[in-house]
């Protein structure tokens, strides 16, 4: 079974419950005005079954007059305008909650997301996006209902239940003594009912998470699955994923299922106890706390019953949340308290970089024993290009991932103009270094909004200028839409060396004074390759290049080529040093050229 590695904490309900309550001090106010306004609501729900018994020991039935008649007028008057004003009550009440939790989840919602964008990329990477997904929309979603209506239902309903028990007392002790059995069967079945749906709810959020991993892996790489055919075998496991989580959704509705009758069950037997015994009393006299127990005491304690019961069988829906809350609060903690791996503590702030960049003995794995780069140590001089090649695994792009600290390395110093890039504020590292990877990502919206990502910092003529500068016009200019042609998911109605062009000007627009390259012209055309190489001719003299490629051709005007090998450098040099050699970069030079 896969790990859940969001989950490496495991929080004590008390914990979730003490941190998800200290969220509500942002918006006290509202919440203390809820409360106070539910105080209203009980009391006076503890009034009306009061009101009823005394107007019905008021009212002589038998010798109805328009005295009586004109009392039950009253009666019924009183009565409807206290359920009136208790249902505006209770409509107040809840939309203040309501819009507290609102936001709670928004400030909530934010804090998650904040913290993924802060997360370092070796977590990221261990991290499915489907669950990142789960918990940034599905995991709040439940804590909403955890403070819109758990949190002042559950405080609301108790209090109604401790409220009219007491009242139970005051008009019979020796009745409630009857019900005392049931109210133990009440503890005792909510006790069970809260440890197996603790279970059932963790297993069914788990397996929701599961889902959206799988259909955003799936849906993602849908040209590879229907490429090599693979819908069969995709829609099997599907099938087998969806019958998971229909089981575990069927666990939870089982545990509901059986608590809810089980209380009501109680309920009836409660309400025949009532009327057996109390009945008895009525018809014997019997006196009760000093005064005679009649009908309308009768009717009054029937009525604090039936009122008893109500919010214990609403306990019942509210665990649920209040467990699907609590579930949720857990893995939004796990991701919350998620501490990134590469520390921001940088504060030499850089106005200019001359772009001299050094690695010093750099060391660096992804699990130890197993060294991507192994003492690896050079030095690319300012406004000079330097170029990696080698074998498939040998480190090439671990030395771009570590420039922008992307990852930390284990031994050694990688140093931009003679500084630790550990002193350098990750921000400001990266605002000096452009990037070109050979995957583009695009986003929904316009041409111009992904190569501006919507910094509207950029004039429309600077945005124009970098896409002539690195030839992006040829096929913009072409379109109906030109700089607002919308951009499908991820560039689908683009080409690979189209969105090569976009993000080649997305990066230069922001002017970096290091630009580095990893295997950009890999994937495109000749004709494009063509342009994106004009382009790379004008910025040379600009700053500092690094380029790693596969295709040797495009790196022998480079000053220096280092060839690495199974994470060692082997060979460095100009291109024509190298082929001299007649080593590692000459066999790969010719096996390029001559197969």
């Amino acid at each position: 079974m896969e790990k859940d590695i969001t989950l490496s904490k495991d929080y004590s309900d008390f914990e979730l419950i003490k941190r998800s309550l200290s969220l509500i001090k942002e918006v006290k106010g509202k919440f203390i005005l809820g409360l106070l306004l539910c105080f209203i609501l009980v009391g006076m729900t503890v009034l009306l079954p009061f009101l009823a018994g005394y107007y019905i020991d008021l009212l002589d039935f038998h010798n109805l007059n328009v005295n009586t008649i004109y009392s039950i007028i009253i009666f019924f008057v009183l009565y409807a305008t206290a359920v009136i004003v208790l249902y505006i009550i209770s409509y107040f009440g809840s939309v203040i909650i309501q819009k507290a939790g609102q936001e709670i989840i928004f400030k909530m919602r934010q804090n998650v997301y904040e913290k993924v964008l802060s997360l370092s990329q070796s977590q990221l990477n261990e991290i499915p996006v489907g669950k990142l997904v789960t918990r940034v929309t599905s995991d709040t979603n439940a804590l909403n209902e955890l403070y819109s209506t758990v949190i002042v239902s559950f405080i609301q309903y108790v209090l109604m239940i401790i409220a009219y028990l007491v009242c139970l007392i005051v008009i019979s002790p020796t009745l409630t003594l009857y019900l005392l059995g049931f109210i133990v069967l009440i503890i005792v079945s909510t006790i069970i009912y809260r440890i197996q749906s603790k279970k059932a709810y963790s297993l069914e959020r788990k397996e929701v998470s599961n889902m959206n991993t799988f259909l955003s892996e799936n849906l993602n790489g849908i040209k590879v699955i229907q490429a090599f055919n693979q819908q069969s075998r995709k829609q099997n496991e599907f099938n087998e994923g969806n019958s998971r989580l229909v089981i575990a959704s069927k666990k939870v509705v089982g545990v509901f299922a059986l608590y809810r009758p089980v209380i009501t069950l109680i309920y009836y037997l409660s309400l025949a106890l009532v009327f057996l015994v109390g009945f008895t009393y009525v018809m014997n006299g019997t006196v009760v706390m000093g005064t005679l127990f009649t009908f309308g005491k009768l009717a009054t304690y029937y009525q604090f019953v039936d009122y008893f019961f109500g919010p214990v069988q609403n306990l019942s829906e509210i665990f649920d949340k209040f467990q699907a809350g609590l579930v949720s609060s857990r893995r939004i903690f796990n991701i919350l308290d998620m501490v990134p791996t590469v520390k921001d503590e940088g504060t030499k702030q850089l106005d200019h970089v001359k772009g001299k960049i050094e690695f010093r003995h750099v060391t660096f794995y992804y699990e130890e024993g197993i060294n991507i780069l192994d003492d690896v140590s050079f030095i690319i001089n300012p406004h000079t290009t330097a170029a990696f090649c080698g074998l498939t695994g040998a480190g090439k792009s671990t030395i771009l991932s570590l420039l922008v600290r992307n990852y930390d390395i284990q031994q050694g110093e990688i140093l931009l103009d003679d500084i630790n890039i550990k002193d350098i504020p990750i921000d400001t590292l990266r605002k000096k270094i452009g990037q070109m990877m050979q995957d583009v990502t695009l986003f929904s919206g316009s041409i111009k909004d992904n190569i501006t990502l919507k910094d509207d910092s950029y004039s429309e003529d600077e945005v124009k200028e970098v896409c002539k500068y690195v030839n992006a016009d040829t096929f913009i200019d072409k379109l109906d839409n030109g700089f607002n042609t919308i951009v499908s998911e991820n560039g689908s109605n683009f080409s690979v060396g189209q969105k090569q062009l976009l993000s080649f000007a997305r990066t230069i627009l922001r002017k970096p004074e290091i630009l580095t390259l990893d295997e950009a012209t890999a994937n495109i055309d000749t004709e494009t390759e063509a342009l994106i190489q004009d382009s790379l001719k004008k910025i040379q003299s600009l700053g500092t290049m690094i380029v790693i490629a596969h295709r040797l051709s495009t790196i022998q005007h480079a000053d220096q080529i280092i060839f690495l090998r199974k994470g060692k450098i082997v060979e460095r040099g100009t291109h024509q040093e190298l082929l001299n050699l007649k080593g590692y970069y000459y066999k790969l030079y010719t096996l390029q050229n001559f197969k």
